[in-house]
């Protein structure tokens, strides 16, 4: 599917999108991310990847379990987006496929950054690191991220994307603590799960999946060919078959399971993108999860959290 024209793209998120943001976002951002500035955003429990140096002892004595304080980024920051422009992405059963849903969240979240102040840089992969946009800010900086994802890319070679691999890579160009949105469908050879995690004890990372409803459950579409897009192997199925249907969404459950589990472990927040999804509204509902979280914890640490403040 072609994707509209960048510049097309970015006047209409600035003159529709970004209007039905403002006013959503504290700072145009804070609901979305935290930090290490002064203002407290919350109290939670300790994790094995965070760092000691922020563990309330106040409340880690008073509750007898580790507690470490977020605070409120009050500073410029620098978001980096790790784009997946392998071929699975091309995959769409909807309007859009989901390189389009790619394309209009990082339009998004690209410019509600920017416009605040902020920094954005973007490394894009399919098989390989195949090229980087360094941090930068301003309306330019946006539409040349947008203009690199609307470029002809060269042929593939034929190989499933090792998430894994390209992680560490984008670990050693990302010098500076960031922000950094994983923006991919994950279909990937196994095994990413502990660079993810590594990426993770550095920077504060929002994995962002991409899929589409026919990639969990197949409908009954008689004989069809199916292909691999990241390999190109092709295979004729019999979609008419109720057991070769039920194999198909079990497999995809195993394999949803599996993501969940792998973030989880890794510590990383998912925000879930479909094609058949409108991605503002998609973005609201994650921004509400995380505020409803957040106001959880820190009615649990309330207590101890107004004596500490005295």
């Amino acid at each position: 599917m072609s994707q509209p024209d960048p510049e097309a793209i970015l006047r209409r998120i600035e003159w529709t999108v970004l209007r039905r943001l403002d006013g959503v976002f504290q700072g145009g951002y804070r609901t979305l991310f935290r930090g290490e500035g002064l203002d407290l955003a919350d109290l939670r429990e300790y994790q094995p990847r965070d760092d000691v140096r922020h563990i309330d002892w106040n409340v880690t004595a008073r509750l007898g379990t580790p507690y470490v304080r977020e605070f409120h980024e009050d500073r410029e920051i620098t978001a980096w987006f790790l784009l997946d422009v392998s071929p699975s992405v091309d995959f769409g059963s909807q309007d859009r496929n989901k390189e389009g849903v790619l394309v209009e969240f990082v339009a998004i979240l690209a410019r509600l950054l920017t416009r605040n102040g902020n920094r954005v840089g973007a490394i894009f992969f399919d098989s390989e690191l195949a090229s980087v946009i360094p941090p930068g800010g301003g309306r330019n900086r946006v539409l040349q991220i947008l203009k690199r994802l609307d470029a002809p890319r060269t042929p593939g070679n034929a190989e499933v994307t090792d998430l894994g691999a390209l992680l560490t890579g984008a670990g050693r160009i990302m010098q500076r603590r960031s922000y950094v949105f994983v923006v991919s469908d994950f279909i990937s050879r196994p095994g990413w799960g502990p660079s993810l995690m590594n990426l993770a004890r550095r920077h504060e990372v929002l994995a962002v999946r991409l899929f589409d409803p026919l990639e969990m459950a197949l409908p009954d579409l008689g004989l069809v060919v199916m292909q691999d897009a990241e390999t190109g192997e092709q295979v004729l199925v019999d979609t008419h078959d109720p057991g070769f249907r039920e194999r198909f969404q079990s497999a995809a459950a195993e394999r949803e399971a599996e993501l969940r589990e792998t973030l989880t472990h890794a510590g990383v927040d998912a925000l879930e993108l479909s094609t058949a999804d409108d991605p503002v509204e998609a973005i609201l509902r994650f921004a509400d999860l995380r505020k409803t979280r957040n106001r959880v914890a820190s009615h649990r640490a309330l207590p101890t959290h107004l004596e500490v403040g005295r």
